[in-house]
């Protein structure tokens, strides 16, 4: 249903947090316990919230919120919807469906040159490399590799481009650019984007090329390795068209 699409979520739970705030004030409670109020209710839709980022957001809005307007002095409250509109900004509507900003740690594709080993001047690419941590990574695993990013947040891409000096770093849309040249694709997406990925992959990709994955696999999918990072993340690896090839015909 369109209401469960995030952030709508996140918005309409900040909203309720509001309502409870201001009617608590309205019925007499002083600021403190009637702020104690929005934050309780924040908290309780937050649980709704499948997985654990999207619980913090949806906690933290509203204490942050309120925190925001309090060093705002005298200012009008329309002070608020300066963050808003600068996030709107750096993580455009489009971008909402795809993975929240998570950078890659460093370190985490430290083994991945000895499973995934690639010739000289192979092309990869990281999809949806954000602010540009997964592409320091890749360089530093793949000296010799031309590494390339694509970010749908043109700021984003900005930074990106910025931090990771060895990349090449397009705006663009990771859905619907073309994975055919790349010995290599990177992604750090969501769980509900897995399918999708690996769909892509399998659909566009050469033979003996390789589908990277932080900390989510795909499902129902063998590996042709993973291993675990000291954060707790998992490295996945896959032989996309090899493992479509395989299927068993319809």
């Amino acid at each position: 249903m369109w209401i469960t699409r995030w952030p709508l979520p996140a918005l309409l739970s900040w909203l309720a947090a509001w309502f409870f705030y201001a009617g608590a004030l309205a019925a007499g409670l002083p600021p403190g316990p009637a702020l104690a109020c929005g934050a309780a209710v924040g908290a309780g839709l937050a649980w709704l919230q499948p997985v654990r980022w999207r619980r913090l957001i949806v906690a933290g809005g509203f204490p942050a919120s309120v925190l925001a307007l309090g060093w705002q002095g005298g200012a009008s409250g329309l002070l608020w919807l300066v963050p808003l509109a600068l996030l709107w900004w750096l993580y455009p509507r489009r971008a909402w469906s795809e993975a929240p900003l998570f950078p890659t740690p460093a370190g985490a594709l430290d083994e991945l040159a000895k499973v995934a080993r690639l010739p000289a001047g192979a092309r990869v690419l990281d999809a949806g490399c954000g602010v540009g941590d997964g592409l320091r990574e890749l360089l530093r695993t793949y000296p010799a590799a031309r590494v390339e990013g694509v970010e749908w947040s043109r700021p984003l891409a900005w930074v990106a481009r910025w931090r990771a000096r060895g990349a090449i770093v397009r705006q663009g849309d990771l859905w619907a650019d073309d994975w055919a040249p790349f010995a290599l694709v990177y992604v750090f997406q969501r769980p509900e984007s897995m399918p999708r990925v690996w769909d892509k992959a399998c659909a566009e990709m050469a033979p003996q090329s390789w589908l990277v994955s932080l900390d989510f696999a795909v499902p129902h999918v063998a590996p042709v390795a993973s291993w675990q990072l000291a954060a707790g993340k998992t490295v996945w690896v896959y032989r996309p068209v090899q493992k479509a090839a395989s299927k068993p015909p319809k």
